[in-house]
Parts: structure tokens; sequence; C-alpha cells
């Protein structure tokens, strides 16, 4: 082969080799994570959470090809820092918190709870002598952390709108509010409908719904920027199918949803509408 020939077919090779590089770094830059993280709020305990997060994550693992993985947060002020960091691939958040990140991270949201509109409970004693708010006037009560929507915000709500002052305190779960009120070291505690039926029935059987608050948008399943969507909507068609089929609605009863639903940011404009201004994270 001639010297010319010769560098032609060196000359065509180099060609080939940069184009199979830049084959291979494109689908280095598409390729899926080798698993996703998903933070969920800490309203209970890590191990009352995993009971029932890591079976449903599985489930959803399993029909979307996404891998799963669960975490969460020793408290919520913890969970807020992290979520602050963008340390979560994708995550379950409050729906104040939804706004603050969604901002300040960048969060979107894809999903959230069919059908649900969000309450707050004011929870007392079973054997309480209150049968109204305003006799909660001075009394300590408790709420899982200052930003915990819920059961804190909207609670608090209700006393700042009826001009009740009382003397908050924060013990970092819903299951500890629990505990606190019914073991009498609360006057009363914040809570959800959801948590509170989670709770170990000894404590429940110890409680009573005092009041509910009006109802808001739910939770957000919200994906940091970095997850590619076509990773965000496998993962969502994954959730939405859990309604479709035995196996996902006993994983769903689990949580007391009907099921999971696609969702978009402007279905939180009603929250950010509330004007809350309110700290979070350890920071405050």
């Amino acid at each position: 082969m001639s010297r010319f020939n010769l560098l032609r077919v060196g000359a065509v090779c180099r060609r080939w080799m940069v184009g199979l590089c830049g084959l291979w770094l494109a689908a280095g830059l598409h390729a899926e994570p080798a698993e996703v993280t998903l933070g969920v709020v800490p309203q209970q305990s890590a191990t009352a959470l995993a009971r029932v997060w890591i079976p449903m994550l599985s489930e959803v693992a399993a029909r979307s090809g996404v891998r799963l993985v669960f975490r969460t947060a020793p408290d919520i002020p913890s969970f807020e820092d992290r979520l602050k960091k963008g340390e979560y691939d994708l995550a379950y958040m409050n729906p104040y918190h939804y706004t603050v990140y969604s901002q300040s991270a960048g969060y979107r949201a894809f999903a959230k709870e069919k059908d649900r509109r969000l309450t707050g409970l004011i929870v007392v004693p079973k054997d309480s002598p209150v049968s109204d708010i305003t006799q909660l006037a001075g009394q300590k009560i408790a709420f899982p952390a200052p930003a915990a929507f819920a059961a804190s915000i909207l609670p608090r709500g209700e006393f700042t709108r009826r001009g009740i002052a009382i003397d908050a305190h924060y013990v970092s779960s819903h299951d500890s509010v629990y505990r606190g009120v019914a073991q009498g070291l609360f006057a009363a505690g914040g809570g959800i409908q959801r948590t509170l039926n989670a709770i170990d029935p000894a404590v429940s059987a110890r409680l009573r719904v005092l009041t509910t608050t009006p109802g808001y948008v739910p939770h957000a399943f919200a994906a940091h920027p970095r997850v590619a969507p076509e990773v965000v909507a496998k993962v969502l068609a994954g959730m939405i199918s859990l309604a479709d089929d035995d196996t996902g609605q006993a994983l769903l009863a689990a949580f007391k949803f009907k099921g999971i639903e696609a969702a978009a940011d402007p279905e939180w404009d009603e929250i950010r509408a509330l004007g809350i201004e309110q700290n979070t994270g350890r920071a405050r």
C-alpha cells in the first residue's frame, strides 16, 4: 500500500475513533444513574418510615426500572438542611417545604397524593376537659417543628387567627407530639390524620381530636434538577401504576393513599399565597 493510501486509512480511523468516543460520551451523559435517592420528611421515626416506604419504593423500582433508595433524616430541621443542599435526588416534602426548596434548591414537583387536601389537627388527651381551643390559652402546646406545615404551621395559624397566645414547644416528630400529649406533658399538640392513624394504638387511644384546620394541597414528590426528565417520568409512571392492581393497592394502603397522581409546580401557588415566612433548618 502506498504511503498516500496509508495516510488516508489513518485519517479515516482517527475520524472513526473520534466519532466512537463521541457516542460513548453521549451515552454516558444520558445514562441512568445506578441509584436514585428519595428523601422522606421525618414525620415519624426512621424505623416507622422505612417499614412502609422501602416496600413501596422497591415495587416502584421494579415497575419503573429505576433503582430507588429510601433516605430520611434524624429530625425535620436536619431534613431541611439536606434539602437546602440538594442532597436528595427526589424528595417527599411538605407543602411549605416545597415552596422554599423549589426556589432555593430548584426542586420541581412531579407527583402528589391523589384526591387529598391536607389538613392539620389539634389533639388533646382523651380525658381532657378542653372543648374549644380558646381554653388552651397560655398552655404548653407541642408541634413537630416550626416549618412542619399541616402539623405546626396550620394549627399555629388557627391560634393566631383567634388571638390565642400559647407556649409552643417543638419535639422533632409527629410521634413525639402524640406521645407527649398522651403522657400529659402537653395540654395539646399539632398533627395530621395519617400519622395519628399510624401511631401505636395504645397511644392514639389516649388522644382526642379537638379541631381540624382548612385543607390545602398535600405534600409534593419533587425532583432535583440533576435528575434527568426521562428518569422522573419512569418513576412517576411506576407510582401511578400502584393503584392499578392488588399488589400496589396494598402498598398504598399502608399510607392511607388512594393513589399517586401527576402534579405540577403551580398547584402549590395557594401555599405561596399564604405569605408564610418561617426559618428552616438548624440555622434559625
